[in-house]
């Protein structure tokens, strides 16, 4: 019977310690490390921007940042925020991601410039002009909790001028992609004359390039001089660092140099690379851009202006920047119209020989052809 008295006090002494150990634990509060250091924008900003509705739905800026330190690996979320003044009094989400850039349009810069009292009015002489102003916040995790650890980066100032729809319309900013590689004539540096890809007229998503490729590997920029945007493969498929949150692989010459067309789709991230056969396609010693649109007068028919030719590709032919009118031009070899190429869209288009008249519209510009193909692209060069 003793024996059996001690084991049941001992039974109630170890259920009182286990049961103030439960108590003692509700108590025990968890803490994160301070707070880290602010984080930063890192790509270069313009010194304004052009507003106009004509292209609310163009990008205007892409804002990219380092990601910050918490010390504890968990996902980040970012906002980048706008505002019309400097303290942030009303702050507007523009975006919310958990990649380290975003891309804001025209027409958010707009929305946000009519809130600082900007406005459109084609009866004033100068245009609108005002700053504003943006930041990054980062947060720890996906739930946007309010005791979660943040960190905000420096205010951004950006200078915008909203122009009027009564004057001339601004050129369109249009979408390019531009090669880079040591498959092709830029090599890997991102701001070396990098060829463009022709952009269809009729969809903006959707590019071709034919021309030489030698063997080993390339990838497309969305802006020369800048590594993002890129595309490239993952998992043998079209993919965007945007949507990745990372690089994606590159393309392959695996069958050796030669001639090749590739085609892809960014908005159904689809693409093809099929071998092209460039042997006994004419060369030409010389090309040249003609036509009412490069003077403004008919005098721009009697003479050819004459283009770059590619020491990479014999077929590529350029011009870095030229000051096109309101008018018409074409190409033509040889200065003699025997061999010419038309096209009845501007800005890119697929020509042929003996095409229609191409369309220009004044500005100053940098001009591509392919003589292998007839097609063109005409790249507005933006101050």
């Amino acid at each position: 019977m003793m024996k059996n008295k001690i084991l049941k006090l001992m039974m109630v002494f170890f259920a009182l310690v286990a049961f103030n150990a439960c108590s003692d634990d509700d108590t025990i509060e968890f803490t994160t490390q301070a707070p880290p250091e602010q984080i930063s924008f890192t790509n270069d900003f313009s010194s304004e921007y052009l507003l106009s509705e004509l292209f609310a739905q163009n990008n205007a800026e892409r804002f990219v940042w380092m990601a910050p330190d918490f010390g504890v690996p968990t996902p980040v979320t970012y906002e980048l925020q706008g505002s019309t003044d400097f303290e942030f009094t009303e702050p507007v989400v523009l975006a919310e991601t958990t990649n380290q850039q975003t891309a804001i349009t025209v027409g958010q810069l707009l929305s946000l410039a009519e809130a600082a009292g900007l406005d459109n009015d084609p009866e004033t002489d100068n245009p609108d002009t005002g700053e504003l102003f943006f930041r990054v916040r980062a947060q720890i995790g996906t739930e946007n909790a309010e005791n979660s650890p943040e960190t905000i980066s420096e205010v951004t100032t950006l200078n915008v001028i909203i122009i009027s729809t009564g004057g001339p319309e601004p050129l369109p900013v249009l979408p390019n992609l531009y090669l880079v590689g040591s498959s092709v004539a830029s090599g890997w540096d991102n701001n070396n004359n990098n060829f463009p890809m022709v952009r269809n007229p009729e969809n903006e998503n959707m590019f071709t390039y034919t021309g030489r490729f030698i063997d080993g590997e390339f990838k497309l920029l969305e802006e020369r001089g800048a590594w993002q945007p890129q595309w490239g493969l993952q998992d043998g498929s079209l993919e965007t660092s945007e949507d990745l949150g990372g690089d994606p692989g590159a393309f392959a010459i695996a069958d050796g140099d030669g001639y090749y067309t590739l085609e892809v789709d960014t908005e159904n991230k689809t693409h093809t690379l099929t071998a092209f056969e460039e042997a006994g396609s004419a060369t030409y010693n010389t090309i040249g851009l003609i036509g009412f649109g490069t003077t403004g007068t008919d005098e721009g028919w009697n003479q050819d202006i004459d283009m770059t030719q590619s020491t990479f590709d014999p077929h590529i032919w350029y011009i870095s920047e030229i000051a096109l009118f309101d008018g018409e031009v074409k190409f033509r070899a040889e200065d003699d119209w025997g061999v010419n190429w038309g096209g009845n869209t501007e800005f890119s288009g697929y020509g042929s020989i003996n095409g229609p008249n191409i369309p220009t519209t004044a500005g100053t510009y940098e001009v591509w052809f392919n003589d292998l193909t007839g097609n063109y692209v005409l790249i507005p060069i933006v101050e």
